[in-house]
């Protein structure tokens, strides 16, 4: 008998990370509930070697080469709707839990049919009292995706959000049929909000549920020392050329001229600041993602849906 949620993991290069996740996992959830799913997204490190090696009895995919989160885990994604699971709960490797989210996100998903996906609260693992992700928003006017990180009450209950984070989201797959996937044309980035309007757009509501929590490195595989700084300068060009996608289908024209403004404001500072500081590879990679997010044709964005 199929259970009812398939938790996937999308490694790459982080096999320390991921095996303590599932330990967490492990010691904490109900494994009645679910089954683990490994997506391997190219790894260069013998990461699914070890992985295997240490934990023989879990769902393994691996791809042959780094297809982005997005579409790295729409494979997991896929197996999860082929399978017969009725929910797919995203998590990222860098992440802890010390307390049963399977249980608490499912029980609400089963409660609340109107909803699509859910996530709880996450908190910073390194400073388990500040929250990292909490109610996802969304600033019409500036046209600024936000996360509300007010620290949950006790008696904090289920709110509605905007958009749920691919850190930790349990989808039901039934409405994943409807809206179809990630988008891998975002391969990084701005791919949980997009997928989220869509989930909105099929007539559903996404739910963040402050009284379950668990705790997130944030970054892990983008964080490598480098000549210009820890953060991956390719990270400029997805974050900007995304951000302009998402705004171009589901911002509002009338608000335009105030993204071009902030935009331009916002852009041209950091610009300016890569190249008074040497980061030339930023800065490039900056205009790169500018470029491309405001010249390239919807068609290609969203080949099935423009």
């Amino acid at each position: 008998m199929t259970k009812p949620v398939a938790l996937i993991l999308l490694n790459w290069n982080t096999p320390v990370h991921t095996a303590n996740c599932i330990a967490s996992l492990k010691q904490y959830c109900d494994e009645l509930l679910f089954d683990i799913v490994v997506v391997d997204n190219g790894s260069t490190d013998n990461s699914l070697t070890l992985l295997k090696t240490q934990f023989p009895n879990l769902a393994y995919i691996e791809n042959n080469e780094n297809l982005g989160f997005a579409e790295g885990n729409n494979k997991g994604l896929a197996y999860s709707i082929t399978k017969g699971y009725t929910y797919s709960l995203v998590m990222n490797t860098d992440t802890l839990v010390d307390e049963d989210i399977v249980s608490a996100l499912s029980a609400h998903l089963n409660d609340h049919h109107q909803a699509a996906a859910v996530q709880p609260a996450i908190y910073w693992l390194h400073d388990r009292t500040r929250v990292w992700n909490g109610k996802g928003g969304f600033n019409q006017l500036l046209g600024l995706t936000y996360s509300d990180k007010t620290l949950p009450t006790d008696n904090a209950s289920c709110e509605i959000a905007k958009w749920v984070t691919g850190c930790c989201m349990l989808i039901r797959n039934s409405a994943l049929t409807k809206s179809g996937l990630f988008n891998k044309q975002f391969f990084l980035y701005y791919e949980d909000v997009e997928l989220s309007y869509r989930l909105r757009g099929a007539g559903y509501e996404l739910h963040y549920l402050p009284s379950t929590k668990m705790y997130h490195e944030a970054g892990v595989s983008a964080k490598v020392e480098r000549k210009e700084g820890f953060l991956s300068p390719i990270i400029h060009y997805y974050v900007t050329r995304n951000r302009i996608w998402f705004l171009r289908k589901y911002g509002n024209m009338i608000f335009y001229p105030v993204y071009f403004i902030s935009g331009l404001l916002y852009y041209g500072a950091a610009w300016l600041y890569f190249k008074l500081r040497g980061r030339n590879e930023k800065a490039g990679f900056l205009v790169k993602g500018l470029k491309e997010g405001v010249f390239t044709a919807k068609n290609l964005i969203w080949p099935h849906n423009n």
